[in-house]
């Protein structure tokens, strides 16, 4: 059994898409022993939020660090590196075969679970072809994905829709985040191919990344708790 089969906070990723440090740092307050896992974006990032990441798995959290690497090997290679010594459980990085097989180099001997971005779930068919691409999503989720697993990658990030797909092709172990999360009746926002909790983990999900819905809520740790009931977890004790 894998990590994140245990249960469900485990596998409920709290996004602190929030501008400051001490905006993250009220909502990881207020969140409590609610949630084990929290992601830090660009937004947080460049706000000052990277000294969290060392913070939180001291207090005993894990961290998503979603920055989406993409360079030349050596650079991407150092920024690994540097993202393990931070203390981050997982990291991103665009799921191009070169900079994952030098990702893949850099995190030999360590913890670190290296996922590689598929498509982004804001994008479709028609944003796709702008870009210049002759894929379609689903061909290039596949292609992408197929890729990620024969270099060693950890897992992908995927869209819910093509979750039980990248489960069937990837095997039971490689974790599968899948953002784009919305409770039921919540609004889509800007992502375009989003699923509730309950629909992402029949798709074979491993993780799921929940950030407004959360963190813009008027009661966080509330609406963390109904999102974990969405997923079978019992409440938390308060």
């Amino acid at each position: 059994m894998t990590d994140w089969q245990n249960g469900a906070r485990d596998r409920l990723i709290v996004g602190l898409d929030v501008p400051t440090r001490g905006a993250a740092e009220r909502i990881v307050e207020q969140l409590g022993d609610t949630v084990l896992w929290y992601k830090i974006g660009y937004q947080l990032a460049y706000g000052g939020g990277l000294p969290l990441v060392g913070e939180l798995a001291r207090a005993g959290k894990k961290v998503f660090l979603d920055l989406k690497l993409l360079d030349i090997p050596n650079t991407v290679a150092k920024g690994v590196e540097s993202a393990a010594g931070l203390g981050a459980s997982m990291l991103t990085l665009h799921a191009y075969p070169h900079a994952m097989r030098a990702a893949v180099a850099a995190a030999q001997g360590n913890e670190l679970t290296l996922l590689g971005v598929t498509v982004l779930t804001s994008l479709d068919e028609a944003d796709l072809k702008e870009a210049g691409y002759a894929l379609g999503v689903a061909d290039l989720v596949r292609l992408r994905a197929t890729q990620a697993r024969d270099i060693g990658m950890g897992g992908i990030v995927s869209a819910v829709s093509e979750a039980a797909a990248m489960r069937a092709l990837l095997g039971p172990d490689m974790a599968i985040v899948t953002p784009g999360i919305r409770p039921a009746g919540a609004a889509a926002g800007d992502q375009k191919r989003v699923a509730t909790p309950a629909e992402a983990l029949a798709a074979g999900a491993s993780h799921l990344v929940v950030a407004r819905p959360i963190v813009e809520a008027a009661d966080p740790r509330g609406a963390a708790e109904t999102i974990l009931a969405e997923m079978g977890a019992p409440r938390a004790a308060a």
